[in-house]
């Protein structure tokens, strides 16, 4: 008789939820096994189908972001390529961009790369010690020649929740746009204004949205056109070697992921019945409470943000932490700078970075209780 396996108790749902709700995966095997044709390039029962599918993920995609116009709406490969082809597709020589501390390297390396190699001049505010950044901090870093202001809403370092509402105003009061990194936002925070009352808004499909690797959201309001960071095969206006002008169709170049998509759009309508942010967070929150009691261990948990709680233990480096929690109580958790190279010098974590807990729709108290216990004891 085969002894049972250890417990497994997933807490990395920053980097990728999991595991993925049934429907989310019947899509997903739905159309990798069924329709097996690529959308927008025949008019064969199955390709048609396929383009259905990429339709309706874009519809649900439009939903999310609070009911943009689904033709605003474009769905590349991944969050880290809508962001890059943001920057790359709107900045241009001479510009001056602001960033901030709390944000991913999504949107700093590019940035930094065109800091470097395009002209660009960079300005990058700092956060406080939870991650929040000051929406007077932006202001006061506004030049003349300020385009725009990239940001993540959610830091996935703290969980900390910028106040988009101010920066947005800020930018639109000096004619400048926000570009908005949601991939810790996207599926809990809500959208109380369309798109958050930003300009551009990326979101990738694998994170709070529950869908998986493959797909991504990238909205652009109208009036706010990105030039074609990729240029390719479309399956329209093929004749033509420019690319063409409509918004999507112009951001879609090569074969997009069917499968990846059909999944989007299940996690949408799943995300639209079930909710999760109140519930994650709640967990996160009691994670955070009880790490507090425990001697030697610094928490960094921005109040009411993304379920994410990041803490150091006194005399153990954060990788040792992360090797220990799982050989104690079976939690899986990452330690490290969590690709968020600027934040850390505002924490003070630059060396070693942080054991990040994020708490995901299937998690449960006990899975927090266990870390709390693993990490009481090595405090101990």
């Amino acid at each position: 008789m085969t002894a049972p396996g250890p417990v497994r108790r997933y807490l990395d749902n920053a980097a990728t939820s999991w595991p993925k709700p049934e429907p989310v995966l019947a899509a997903w095997n739905d159309a990798s096994r069924r329709v097996g044709a690529t959308a927008g390039r025949a008019t064969y029962r199955e390709a048609v189908e396929a383009d259905t599918i990429r339709h309706a993920a874009r519809t649900a995609a439009a939903r999310l972001l609070g009911g943009v116009a689904p033709d605003r709406v474009a769905l590349p490969a991944g969050c880290t390529l809508a962001l890059n082809m943001t920057i790359h597709g709107l900045v241009r020589p001479g510009d001056h961009v602001i960033a901030t501390a709390a944000d991913h390297n999504a949107t700093l390396r590019p940035l930094r790369w065109l800091e470097r190699h395009a002209g660009l001049a960079l300005t990058i505010v700092p956060c406080d010690s939870l991650g929040r950044v000051d929406p007077a901090a932006i202001a006061a870093a506004w030049r003349p020649d300020t385009r725009l202001v990239v940001m993540s809403h959610a830091s996935n370092v703290t969980g900390a929740v910028q106040d988009v509402a101010a920066i947005a105003d800020i930018a639109h009061e000096r004619g400048g746009l926000l570009v908005l990194d949601a991939a810790q936002s996207l599926g809990l925070v809500r959208c109380d204004r369309p798109a958050y009352g930003a300009d551009v808004v990326a979101a990738p499909a694998h994170k709070w949205l529950h869908g998986t690797s493959g797909a991504a959201i990238l909205w652009a309001r109208a009036g706010v056109e990105i030039a074609p960071f990729v240029q390719g095969g479309t399956g329209s206006a093929s004749d033509s070697l420019d690319m063409p002008e409509a918004f999507t169709e112009r951001l879609e170049a090569g074969t997009p992921d069917v499968p990846a998509l059909a999944a989007l759009a299940a996690a949408a309508a799943w995300l639209e019945e079930r909710g999760v942010a109140a519930g994650c967070r709640s967990m996160a929150a009691a994670f955070a409470d009880g790490l507090r009691a425990a001697r030697g261990v610094r928490v960094f948990a921005a109040e009411a943000g993304a379920p994410i709680v990041s803490f150091t233990v006194e005399g153990y480096a954060p990788a040792e932490v992360a090797v220990l929690v799982e050989q104690i109580a079976g939690a899986q958790v990452r330690a490290g700078h969590h690709c968020a190279a600027a934040i850390h010098d505002c924490l003070r974590t630059r060396d070693g970075g942080t054991v990040r807990a994020s708490f995901g729709a299937f998690n449960t108290i006990d899975d927090a209780e266990a870390l709390v216990a693993a990490v009481a004891t090595m405090a101990d």
